[in-house]
């Protein structure tokens, strides 16, 4: 099944095929990020235009790739394009403050409860700046991070990741592996315990008392598809960060602006001494932003830390980040994209089930979230275990049904955007339907391979 959507998929996009050839010679890859490069060619886009985005063959699709959650406010947004176009037309580049600093950062102030903010160009630098910072304010080296989870790709968090279940080590004490051309002695900084689990966190920090600097975990673990915290989980870690001396940074790159108004921190109701964001501030422009308490803050005012960047408050990102934050992401269309998120889960679930297919959700403002499994995984391990065939699958039978769609299916969601209607959603539950009859014609021998998630 997968081998005929696949030649399907590329029957559809020869373009794109033709493209990624001649990217070849002088991309490695052929692509800019590894994350595009995926089976079975990556996808060469056109042009994008509200909720929906064209590639270079001229083939449409409603778009709930979202630029891995970058495009919250879709594509070509008019209050985003007037910003930016205005802008260009007095500069892009100063290295200098301009005034939409001020907007930006008393709005992220409002929203998140974290009184000062500083900005850079990526999660990934977000979260650098976050690990800096808890080291130079409690002046130690060791940090915790979740197993499994992906906090951008600088040295201090790329421990962990996207492992398989060979390479996690025994649970009680999981291996610190760095990613590739990461030094085993940075590895070695950082202590790994699982999601959701706050007996292995205290056990930790007692451990290692008075030697750890803080915690950084995404509120919603994400990469994963979605795994939501326990009741009491993150309450539970602040108050166990909190007596221990120990800073906390919620890492909101991916759910910031994007779940609730004032993202994970406000939906749960947690306050961390620091937050991340990156992705959907920006409305579709390279952004990152980084807030904190005064006290963690301080270090940077006094010189203690310099925190800088030549385009840190980037012009053209500031006044794109404001339209995003003044004009279009109000409180009220969270309102809308949770009525239109749980009709997405609550259809898709019930068709999948009709079909006999496991299947468990979650959704949260924008976010929506369908693992083809019956039980819900509660940490990266549990994850691990559920299928790759099936996502993948449902990826290619998505994407020739005009459905665009992060390409690994597994670990990735949904992502809607203001400009979303519940006609862009029916054509997903219509080739939910479909999908449903796949597996259900498959007989008993390949529902067994594909429960045991042997495709790769």
């Amino acid at each position: 099944m997968i081998g005929n959507e696949e030649q399907i998929f590329l029957g559809r996009v020869p373009k794109s095929v033709a493209l990624h050839q001649k990217a070849l010679r002088h991309i490695p890859g052929g692509v800019a990020s590894s994350w595009a490069s995926s089976r079975p060619t990556p996808v060469w886009v056109e042009h994008g235009r509200g909720a929906h985005v064209w590639d270079v063959d001229g083939n449409k699709y409603v778009d709930f790739h979202s630029g891995y959650g970058a495009n919250v406010v879709g594509h070509a947004h008019p209050s985003v394009v007037a910003a930016v176009q205005n802008r260009v037309t007095l500069g892009t580049h100063f290295a200098q403050p301009t005034p939409d600093v001020i907007v930006v950062a008393e709005a992220l102030a409002e929203r998140f409860g974290l009184p000062q903010w500083r900005f850079c160009n990526s999660g990934s630098e977000a979260t650098m700046d976050a690990v800096h910072l808890m080291r130079v304010v409690s002046g130690r080296d060791l940090i915790i991070k979740i197993e499994g989870s992906y906090n951008g790709h600088h040295d201090s968090v790329h421990v962990s990741i996207f492992r398989s279940t060979s390479e996690l080590g025994p649970e009680n004490e999981p291996w610190r592996v760095p990613g590739a051309g990461i030094p085993q002695a940075i590895a070695d900084l950082v202590r790994i315990v699982p999601y959701n689990d706050l007996a292995a966190l205290e056990k930790l920090l007692v451990e290692y008392k008075n030697q750890i600097a803080g915690m950084i975990l995404e509120p919603m673990m994400m990469n994963a598809g979605i795994i939501a915290p326990l009741d009491g989980y993150l309450q539970g870690l602040r108050e166990l960060t909190a007596k221990h001396g120990v800073l906390l940074a919620f890492d909101e790159v991916k759910t910031g602006l994007v779940v609730h108004h004032g993202g994970a921190t406000k939906l749960y109701g947690v306050q961390p001494d620091i937050v991340c964001l990156a992705k959907a501030l920006g409305g579709g422009v390279p952004c990152g932003a980084i807030g904190g308490t005064a006290e963690v803050m301080s270090v940077i005012s006094d010189g203690r830390y310099s925190q800088v960047g030549t385009f840190n408050g980037n012009p053209l990102t500031m006044a794109a980040a404001k339209a995003v934050l003044v004009d279009v992401l109000k409180p009220s269309v969270y309102d809308d994209a949770n009525d239109l998120g749980a009709y997405i889960l609550n259809n898709a679930l019930d068709t999948l089930h009709r079909h006999g297919q496991p299947a468990y959700g979650f959704q949260a403002g924008f976010k929506v979230c369908v693992v083809f499994n019956e039980k819900p995984a509660k940490n990266y391990r549990q994850f691990l275990n559920i299928s790759t065939g099936i996502s993948h699958l449902h990826f290619l039978k998505q994407f020739n049904g005009g459905i665009f769609l992060p390409p690994w299916g597994k670990s990735e969601s949904l992502t809607l955007s203001v400009a979303h209607t519940k006609n862009d959603a029916d054509i997903y539950i219509e080739n939910l339907v479909e999908f449903g009859q796949m597996l259900g014609s498959m007989g008993e021998r390949d529902s067994k391979v594909f429960a045991a998630g042997s495709f790769n």
